[in-house]
This record gives C-alpha cells, structure tokens and sequence, in this order.
C-alpha cells in the first residue's frame, strides 16, 4: 500500500509555493494511486530511501522469473513510477526530478512481480513547486471553477468525476484537561439534536464540536486560526471569483451547500484550503448559535467534515463532494487550528446520550466517529 503521512506547505518569496510529502510505499502491492493532482509548470522532485527492513530504491541484483512492470531500465525491488494511469512506466530510484507538461495523477510501485527478498517499506519524500505564472494560475482556477460549476449544479462541460485525496496537514491534538463539565451544561449538550438534516429532512452530518464565546470571539479566533467565511451563494462566488482573479490573488472562499438545524440554515460556513484544491478538498465546518447559552455566554453547535473529492449524489446522481468518511479527523483538526491561536481557555470531550457511532449524510456517503463532541471554551 502507499500511505500519505503529511503535507506540508512551503513558502516562497512570492506567497504559497508549493508541497512536501511523506510516502510509504510497499513492495507487495501493485500500481496505487497517490492522489497527488500534478498540473502543467509544475515541477516534481522526489528523493527516496529504504525504510526500517526495506528495499533500497534502487533495486537489487536478485533476479525475478516473471517479466516486471519496468523490465528494460530499471532492476528487480527499484522504485518506479508513472504519470496518469495509463502512463509509461520510469524508473524512480532514489531520485528523481520531474517537469509537468501537463495535468497529472501520480503513481508509484516496486518494481516486482515475485517475492523479494526484503519485505520493508520504501520511504519516499516529495517536494512539489506549484507554476506560478499568471496564465497558469487563471487556467488552473477556471478549470477548477468549471468542475464545481458541473458538480454542485450541472452547469459547464461535462465530464466524469474526480477524486482528489490529498493529505491532511498534521497538527497536535489538544489533550482533554481534568476538569469536568459542569452537570447544566452537560444536560443541555444532551438535549443538542445529534445532525443537521438537507431542505428535504434527510438527516446528514454528524455534530462534532461545540463553541462557547461571543460572536466577536468566534469570529476573531477563525481568522486567526487561517479559516475564511464561505461565500453565501453561487452568485457571490462568481462576482468574487472573477474580482480576485483580477487581483492576482486566490479564491478560496467558495460556498457551500445549505444543511439545517433548530429550523434554521447555518448561521456561519468556515472553510481553509490551498489555492485550486478548494474545489475538490477542503477542511470546511457549518455553525448555528444554540437556543441557549451558558453562563451568560453564546453556546454555537458545529458540525465538520474534511471534503476530500467527488463522489455520486446519491439522492439525485449529480455529483457532489465526498469526505473522510472518519470525521472524528476533521474535528481534531479544527480543534489544532484553533489551539495555534492561543484563543482557547480549556477544552473537553464529552460523549452525549445517544451518541452517533456510524451514519450516513444527506448524500449517501457513510462516516463514522467515536460519537464525542469536542466543547471548545474560547478565552
């Protein structure tokens, strides 16, 4: 299997530059797909070594009896690599330095078809630079545009879906600190609905998180912590996407759908996303303000999930966003963004009656948790 440890951004002189990524890669599976989106300008460097008992990249002088993947240039057990599908097999090795021509997935294997001698992992690092040209960057956007545009409302040039699952940036989880909820504020967390449902009643996200502070807390704590306010409607979106272009900057405010609580549509959509990516992968969250406060504070209700792609609208057969299916993630992950700030007081993790384990949202797809929320007590 490959497995997608991190992300990391890297900054440049003129802003947002590019990746890092940490692979793994085994020797006993076959082509699998890294899920890393490669566009035209980009350029690709990729340094690898043997893991823990692993295979070095560049391969072995053990011979094999049936043909391998790569059999003219590259030895039994070395890295190897390919862009899209379809694409022709090259030899990786320990190094490797790519020039994108044009869009990509990127994929890699061992290049083995027998046992190999070595059963260890191949630890691959990648460093990713973006184009930075400005007709790149209005290509990219308008092609992400246009593949939201089809998905959310059938609007633009068709084509087929696509599933685009980069990695979750790391961040520390904030330990639970050893004071307890008070027992009033536990009864009205458990008087909470457990999900928001869609304008047709279908129950959908799970609530995984709870806020206690002013507006003007909340507020100050999200820009801090690098969340931006979702536009409100496609409308918006568009006149916002065409002003920020204009500007050279980057859109990265794009709405989201309307999902309910208390009868009420979300009061605030939060999103953080790199630049072209916000189409298909975001970290995104909807907030109500509940019916009740608690010592004299606002209490506001959210529920969160990672979008990490395209996937079948399984109410109508559009396409819409997929996500983790683990959303206890994402929680953990608004929970991190927040605790950079400094703007938190203490948190707690407090399971409710009933708490959701496994479920659906309005669009079919299935998630699971450990059913707590996350109650967040801003300074």
């Amino acid at each position: 299997m490959i497995c997608l440890l991190a992300a990391q951004a890297l900054p440049s002189a003129d802003g947002f530059a590019g990746f890092t990524y940490d692979l793994t890669v085994s020797p006993s599976e076959g082509w699998m797909d890294t899920a890393i989106e490669l566009h035209p300008g980009d350029a690709l460097q990729i340094n690898a070594v043997a893991g823990k008992e692993g295979c070095s990249p560049n391969g072995t002088r053990v011979s094999q009896t049936r043909a391998l993947p790569l059999n003219s240039s590259a030895p039994p057990g070395a890295l190897i690599g390919k862009l899209g599908e379809n694409g022709a097999p090259f030899l990786v090795g320990s190094k490797k330095d790519l020039k994108i021509e044009q869009r990509e997935r990127l994929y890699f294997r061992v290049n083995a078809n027998d046992p190999l001698l070595c059963t260890g992992s191949i630890e691959v690092k990648l460093q990713l630079t973006l184009a930075t040209t400005q007709a790149t960057t209005q290509s990219k956007l308008t092609a992400a545009l246009q593949t939201w545009l089809t998905g959310q409302f059938g609007v633009g040039p068709a084509g087929p879906p696509t599933d685009i699952s980069p990695a979750v940036p790391s961040g520390e989880v904030l330990e639970s600190p050893s004071v307890p909820l008070d027992t009033e504020l536990c009864s009205k967390l458990d008087s909470l609905p457990r999900r928001v449902n869609d304008q047709f009643n279908t129950p959908g996200d799970m609530l995984n998180f709870v806020i206690v502070g002013s507006e003007q807390q909340l507020r100050s704590a999200f820009q801090e912590a690098g969340w931006r306010l979702a536009d409100k409607s496609i409308k918006e979106g568009l006149i916002n996407v065409v002003l920020v272009t204009y500007e050279g900057k980057d859109y990265l405010e794009m709405p989201m759908s309307t999902l309910f609580l208390f009868n009420r549509p979300q009061d605030f959509g939060y999103e953080q996303a790199e630049a072209y990516s916000v189409v298909a992968s975001r970290h995104h969250f909807r907030l109500w303000k509940a019916r009740f406060p608690w010592n004299g504070r606002a209490v506001w209700v959210g529920a969160g999930t990672h979008d990490v792609g395209f996937e079948k609208d399984q109410r109508n057969g559009k396409v819409t966003h997929k996500i983790d299916p683990v959303v206890d993630r994402e929680r953990e992950y608004i929970s991190a963004t927040l605790e950079s700030t400094g703007m938190i007081k203490r948190i707690n993790y407090y399971l409710p009656t009933n708490p959701v384990r496994e479920a659906r949202n309005a669009t079919g797809a299935s998630y699971r948790s450990d059913g707590r929320l996350l109650v967040i007590f801003l300074r």
